[in-house]
């Protein structure tokens, strides 16, 4: 099943993703610009990372693009009418004209898809144009993931959950590179990087960020059973074991 675009719980989002905002604000650090760019942010969230990278483009214009209305509806709030806003899924992308750079964090690793996923991103991107991202990589959150599966086996909740297969693409370093390629990309360049987080309250951290795909299957009485019995099986304190996944790519001329 692929998880794709859902929708999010955007306010509880906006409280507790400060390691997102972090991650976002360390890729924006090396993101060199001239401050007129046409940008995407690709999985803008609730706009944190995005009213930084606003500010950065002066002369620029940002569109935000997310797959959750409530996402949408909570950046909107906050960044006001200076931006171009559009719910949509990143794999089936489509622009009517490309822009100079695609930017996203935290967000490609809930596509199962990357082939269609870089593909229409290429295509969303004039020639010469790039893309720098981040997301969660290979070995990310694994003990988390494995405390996830044990839970999900127990037979109050396997009714539910065992049509659930391949929630995350956790991807490494190598076969992104080859992908990027594939799809039309130069320069392409990715790594990873390790990023435990221990959350300030687990219990909705885990609800809201990672857990979302699962409850959203299980019965509304189920779901904070489900998240409480993940958290019991994790190891005290809860330390989720986050890997990055860098990505820095060059869009190379159609038809090269």
């Amino acid at each position: 099943m692929n998880s794709g675009p859902r929708e999010w719980d955007a306010k509880t989002y906006d409280a507790v993703s400060d390691p997102q905002l972090s991650w976002g604000m360390e890729v924006l650090s090396r993101l060199e610009l001239n401050g007129d760019e046409s940008v995407i942010d690709a999985g803008c969230g609730s706009g944190r990372v995005t009213e930084e990278l606003i500010k950065r483009l002066p002369d620029g214009h940002v569109t935000a693009i997310d797959g959750s209305e409530a996402m949408i509806d909570e950046a909107r709030k906050r960044l006001g009418d200076g931006v171009s806003y559009e719910v949509a899924d990143l794999a089936e992308l489509e622009v009517e004209k490309p822009v100079d750079l695609i930017f996203s964090t935290a967000t490609f690793h809930w596509i199962l898809d990357h082939d269609r996923l870089f593909t229409h991103l290429r295509a969303a991107l004039r020639p010469g144009g790039r893309l720098v991202a981040q997301c969660g990589g290979e070995g990310n959150v694994a003990e988390h993931a494995r405390a996830i599966a044990t839970v999900a086996a127990r037979p109050e909740f396997a009714a539910h959950l065992s049509g659930m297969t391949g929630i995350w693409n956790f991807a490494s370093p190598e076969e992104t590179e080859a992908r990027l390629r594939n799809a039309g990309f130069t320069e392409a360049r990715c790594w990873l990087e390790p990023k435990p987080v221990q959350p300030e309250h687990p219990l909705e951290f885990t609800s809201t960020v990672t857990l979302g795909p699962l409850l959203a299957q299980l019965p509304e009485q189920q779901r904070r059973p489900f998240a409480e019995a993940v958290l019991e099986e994790s190891e005290k304190p809860l330390v989720l074991d986050y890997v990055r996944l860098n990505i820095e790519a060059r869009a190379a001329a159609l038809g090269s």
